[in-house]
């Protein structure tokens, strides 16, 4: 029996899947990418899809069969046990530091594309953000589900017109470049692409929320994961059409940049106000996805009890102001730090990966028959994409030291009492 409401449909469940996958990335990870690799990002792009549909059939699965607000951690758990689950959701949870920052510096990145906003005015714009968020998470899942269809709309609309008013593609991009030797590129842009396909992890979280999850779960979810990626693709194709990057501290503005060539600079309010939007929606899914971990914790009595309480509306309220105080104060350190969106991306994505590693193993000994082997399979990309990101992933492994250290600890501690 689920423990929250069931409301999510198939379409509300591919339109929060797929602006959370496309939130934060679309009008940023593509410039980050070719800046990168250059015309090899084209190609990096469909090994990336090529890689991450293996992993999105796993996780619909595991999704379908054993649906939980416990999200990834709880599929770990079930095959590997407790301990497994407490590790993993803080490593989870410890993606806030890192990940949460580069989100809100992206969004605010859109308003200083049209709008001279130094650094304490980006702090408070970030701060709104995440208090539009906490309002938005006190009503029940199908309210943003509403909401972000709408902002996938906007996103789609917006790389259309690219494509329309840029008369793309141009004879002078070719859609498949030839590799040459620059497919010794491609492990550094596939370090930062893996950004624009994590939030598969979080919306397992939403799994208990669905009416049909058996049905439309993995339905939103391939549906959702094939749909982003085609549209990465293609503003991907547009970013090095236009020539709209090459230096990691201006590629978050690519998409005012180009629609400045492309429209004037009429259109750059407007598009700013598509990207920032889009990055609302991704974080959103995220924010829940977070309250929902930690009130799933709760609830099992594996953290404070008043986390596990729910609102008049059925969700999380609790968990997710605790969850919007954490990201302030890491936004506030970032931003004293002064840590670039490109840094942010590259760390959050080590934790990213060893969760999605683990799922994908949990998969492995969950699942049976043929998903048993994809699960495997899955496994191995996975780890593959762990060794490219190379020193990168040592936040992650150093996170899963400490934490494994504490928890003997723990238990070393419990044992002599």
């Amino acid at each position: 029996m689920s423990r929250l409401n069931k409301e999510l449909g198939l379409l509300q469940g591919v339109a929060l899947l797929s602006t959370s996958l496309l939130g934060t990335g679309i009008f940023v990870v593509p410039a980050l990418a070719a800046t990168a690799a250059g015309e090899a990002s084209l190609w990096a792009w469909l090994i990336l899809i090529a890689l991450v549909l293996p992993v999105a059939f796993t996780f619909a699965q595991l999704g379908r069969r054993f649906p939980h607000a416990g999200g990834a951690p709880h599929l770990i758990g079930r095959a590997f046990g407790p301990r497994a689950e407490r590790l993993i959701a803080f490593l989870f949870l410890a993606v806030l530091p890192v990940g949460l920052p580069a989100a809100l510096n992206i969004a605010t990145g859109f308003w200083q594309a049209v709008l001279p906003v130094n650094r304490g005015e980006a702090l408070l714009i970030q701060c709104a953000t995440l208090g539009a968020m906490l309002l938005l998470g006190q009503r029940p899942a199908r309210a943003s589900g509403l909401v972000q269809g709408l902002i996938a709309l906007a996103i789609l609309g917006t790389v259309a017109l690219v494509w329309w008013v840029g008369d793309l593609p141009l004879a002078h991009q070719p859609l498949l470049p030839a590799l040459d030797d620059n497919w010794t590129l491609i492990p550094a842009a596939l370090g930062v692409m893996f950004w624009c396909f994590v939030g598969i992890e979080a919306f397992t979280h939403l799994g208990e929320e669905f009416r049909n999850p058996q049905r439309d779960f993995p339905l939103a979810l391939l549906l959702g994961v094939l749909l982003a990626g085609l549209v990465y693709w293609a503003f991907s194709v547009a970013v090095l059409s236009f020539h709209v990057y090459g230096d990691v501290h201006s590629d978050a503005a690519s998409l005012p940049r180009l629609m400045d060539q492309l429209l004037g600079g009429e259109a750059r309010t407007l598009v700013a106000a598509v990207g920032y939007l889009a990055c609302f929606a991704s974080m959103n899914v995220y924010m829940q996805g977070f309250a929902r971990l930690i009130w799933s914790l709760a609830d099992e009595g594996k953290l404070p009890a008043p986390l596990g309480t729910l609102n008049r509306h059925g969700v999380p309220a609790r968990a997710l102001l605790l969850v919007v105080v954490i990201c302030a104060l890491c936004a506030s350190l970032t931003t004293l730090l002064q840590l670039s969106v490109d840094d942010l991306i590259r760390y959050a994505n080590g934790n990213f990966v060893v969760v999605y590693l683990l799922s994908m193993a949990a998969g492995a000994v969950l699942l049976r028959g043929a998903w048993r082997l994809l699960a495997a399979f899955s496994t191995l990309l996975c780890a593959a994409v762990l060794a490219m990101l190379g020193v990168e992933a040592l936040y992650a492994l150093g996170l899963v030291g400490l934490l494994l250290l504490l928890d003997r600890l723990r238990l070393t501690q419990r044992s002599l009492t």
